[in-house]
């Protein structure tokens, strides 16, 4: 039990004695600390692995829970090992376990043992994304009509207001179809996509939607996500892919509710 600095109701002892605690949670190696004992002041080594055990198991469950298409890719067995590693090296900075595991997928792409799964990382960044946009704020998404409001003279000047929920990820690997693959239930055959994945993370009602982008679509969004209005965006997704497509990009954006309101730049409105 905590020692009697602690059980004097000072909140800076508690404050302390908090930072003690939990200095060496995640540090299989370190001892426990010398603040906390057990009954009738004997060593608390046993009772305090168990807590430290405790907590790395929930942490790990929680990864697990976040990273659900990456664990069935590595198995439990790699996943878990993998975790353990990270929550040595990144301990959480918030009461929220959904906002664990930000750094996850960073951590992926270095971990010695994954390297020979390159696109294991960027999965693991659909997956984040995906638990972001499933927690973002509910806001209607625009609609195709409100953009014949807008005169087609104007319409390279006008400037899409990104929907809390839309994210974009670029990657070399067709992570888009392992994602899916691996998301949903049912055994995985071979996947035979090839060439670069990628993805529009939405959520413009209930459920969260990751689609494929085209050629060109990810910079199309980027720079309408950023601010730029839609003719400067259009010039940057051609300049990149010759098979771009303005118009089938538009229409997809619209369905996808990647956008919350349109206007023309300049008038504010």
């Amino acid at each position: 039990m905590p020692r009697s600095e602690f059980q004097s109701g000072d909140p800076g002892s508690r404050s302390d004695y908090a930072a003690v605690f939990t200095a060496g949670l995640l540090d299989p190696d370190s001892a426990p600390p010398d603040a906390v004992s057990g009954p009738n002041g004997k060593a608390a080594v046993k009772r305090y692995a168990v807590y430290r055990n405790n907590v790395t198991v929930s942490l790990i469950d929680a990864l697990a829970a976040s990273f659900p298409a990456t664990r069935r890719i590595t198995g439990p067995e790699f996943f878990r090992a993998m975790a353990r590693f990270h929550i040595r090296e990144t301990p959480p900075t918030s009461p929220l376990l959904f906002e664990y595991g930000r750094d996850f997928p960073d951590f992926i792409e270095c971990y010695e043992y994954a390297q020979s799964m390159p696109w294991l990382a960027d999965v693991a960044r659909i997956e984040r994304a995906w638990l972001d946009a499933y927690h973002a704020a509910d806001v209607q998404p625009l609609v195709s009509d409100a953009l014949a409001a807008i005169p087609p003279d104007r319409l390279a000047d006008t400037v899409f207001v990104p929907h809390p929920a839309t994210r974009v990820l670029r990657s070399l690997y067709p992570t888009v179809t392992i994602f899916a693959a691996n998301r949903r239930g049912g055994p995985v055959g071979r996947i035979k996509a090839t060439g670069p994945g990628d993805a529009l993370v939405t959520r413009p009602g209930l459920e969260v939607f990751v689609r494929h982008l085209p050629p060109g679509g990810a910079v199309f969004v980027s720079h309408l996500i950023s601010g730029e209005p839609l003719g400067a965006a259009a010039t940057a997704a051609f300049a990149e892919s010759t098979e771009f497509d303005l118009s089938a990009n538009i229409s997809g954006v619209l369905e996808a509710g990647a956008f919350t309101v349109a206007y023309r730049g300049g008038s504010g409105s």
